[in-house]
């Protein structure tokens, strides 16, 4: 960036990499930071600086934690005989959002999707099985994304888990065909939870 600082456009180009941030946004951002009172920056990078050091993902679920298993899990309240399949943590983010479901959780860290060298075996299935195997579950929700990778991973793992749980559904199509869980609003996730089918 001509006629700037170099530390100003460096601070630009860091936020420039953030997805969905263009440059006019990532200016917009550094001149916010730049105006800010010098602790309340300091907050933002220790807040940086915190997620990087101390989240990790749950042992059991795969949902985010900064301890050794994720809060849901840890919660007795849940309905441990339920488990819904999500692609990413934010998918736990946007369910728990809607307040539908009071069950478990397993986050598959992404999608089956061939075209980019992502198998199977790149997710979570294998402990997703592993889970199962231990017994007292009774159903479980997919709920990927309703996009061709999503659905692809739905397809595989109903395959997978047929005959190892009694009920296995897929969520209902409330979320429409392309979208993602994440940017649905509540009442969408809700009815796609409680109007989930048998697959």
């Amino acid at each position: 960036m001509e006629g700037i600082s170099e530390v100003f456009a460096r601070l630009v180009e860091e936020l420039r990499k953030l997805p969905g941030i263009g440059t006019r946004s990532a200016e917009r951002m550094a001149y916010a930071i730049l105006r800010a009172a010098p602790e309340e920056a300091l907050k933002l990078a220790t807040a940086i600086r915190d997620v990087k050091q101390h989240l990790r993902y749950c042992r059991l679920c795969f949902h985010l934690t900064d301890a050794e298993t994720c809060e849901i899990c840890r919660d007795e309240r849940r309905d441990r005989t339920v488990i819904c399949v999500v692609e990413q943590p934010k998918d736990v983010i946007a369910i728990e959002r809607a307040g539908a479901y009071r069950g478990l959780y397993h986050v598959l860290l992404g999608a089956f999707a061939p075209l980019e060298g992502i198998a199977p075996d790149d997710l979570t299935i294998g402990a997703l099985l592993d889970r199962i195997r231990k017994g007292g579950i009774r159903e479980v929700i997919i709920a990927t994304n309703p996009n061709y990778e999503g659905d692809g991973t739905a397809a595989y793992l109903a395959r997978e888990l047929r005959g190892k749980v009694a009920r296995v559904t897929r969520i209902a199509r409330g979320v429409p065909t392309g979208g993602t869980l994440e940017h649905a609003n509540k009442a969408i996730v809700s009815d796609a939870i409680e109007g989930r089918k048998e697959i």
